[in-house]
């Protein structure tokens, strides 16, 4: 979820990156008001989706997103080992893992930062069925969250999530790990979860959907004017740690620093509260996510 906002002209407003996703991959949930829209040129890549975990010689699935939260095709994602892969019309890429096991680094050519992960050995990741080890009790209805586990599909397309029966999309995956979102009409709430491929299916969990939405005065804000984000959470009555990063901190200061975790007070009215300072005339750009937290899944 992302809060942008220009000073003093624009009103703050808001962006949803799980809709922006869908509007690319046309046909995933059905039809959308925005499935005619181009997909985003290569240049405006920023996020690179690569399973956590990938296993020796099996294939894998990465994804490329712009800052919007569009799947990007035509992206060269460059490994530390000299392989190089190009993200295909859906904005993903298919691959094989390299062979010797470790810790292995990806980058979006052209960008700098590196997003590592770990090559585990056939071994390590055996499984006479499929499970899921680790997965989230709280996932956000707008953003993707992780799955960690055994036998999953490494061809993306290949594995079957659905959420209360629902059919979600499975952005990256190997054979121990998916990234997974939730489809954009989901409901907050307890939901159950089931995972399967290839006539394998793991035992279903269950995960909490939350809602966050943002509260704010949509009036200008003014340089040195001080200023509330309330972010309201819907679908449990839990505390939950949210995290805002400031995207464009010469424009617009976020209390307490460029990255602030707080926690929601919880109860009926869940609500988390950030503030922002404005700098100087101009827009900018504030991330608010979920914090993800993985444990043993819940049946």
């Amino acid at each position: 979820m992302r809060f942008s906002t220009t000073i003093p002209r624009m009103p703050l407003r808001r962006l949803s990156p799980a809709i922006l996703i869908v509007c690319v991959i046309a046909g995933i949930f059905g039809p959308s008001v925005c499935a005619q829209q181009l997909p985003p040129a290569a240049s405006r890549a920023r996020i690179l989706l690569l399973p956590r975990r990938i296993v020796s010689g099996e294939r894998a699935t990465l994804a490329v997103l712009d800052v919007n939260g569009r799947l990007t095709p035509g992206v060269t994602v460059n490994f530390s080992n000299g392989d190089r892969f190009t993200t295909d019309a859906t904005g993903r890429a298919l691959f094989v893992a390299p062979l010797n096991p470790g810790v292995i680094f990806g980058s979006i050519a052209g960008r700098t930062g590196r997003v590592a992960t770990a090559i585990l050995s056939p071994s390590e990741a055996t499984s006479a069925s499929m499970e899921v080890s680790s997965a989230p009790r709280v996932a956000s209805l707008t953003d993707r969250f992780e799955i960690f586990g055994k036998s999953f599909c490494g061809d993306a397309d290949a594995n079957q999530v659905t959420i209360a029966g629902q059919p979600a999309f499975v952005l990256a995956s190997s054979p121990v790990a998916l990234v997974v979102l939730p489809r954009p009409d989901q409901k907050p709430g307890g939901a159950a979860v089931e995972v399967s491929c290839a006539k394998r299916q793991a035992p279903p969990f269950s995960l909490t959907l939350v809602g966050l939405e943002l509260e704010a005065d949509s009036s200008p804000l003014k340089p040195g004017e001080h200023r509330a984000l309330t972010v309201r959470v819907r679908g449990t009555e839990a505390k939950i740690a949210l995290e805002a990063r400031n995207l464009a901190p010469e424009i617009a200061e976020l209390s307490g620093g460029n990255s602030v975790r707080v926690s929601s007070r919880g109860g009926a009215e869940n609500l988390a509260k950030f503030e922002v300072v404005g700098q100087k005339n101009g827009s900018f750009l504030i991330s608010i996510r979920l914090v993800p937290s993985l444990r043993s899944p819940l049946p």
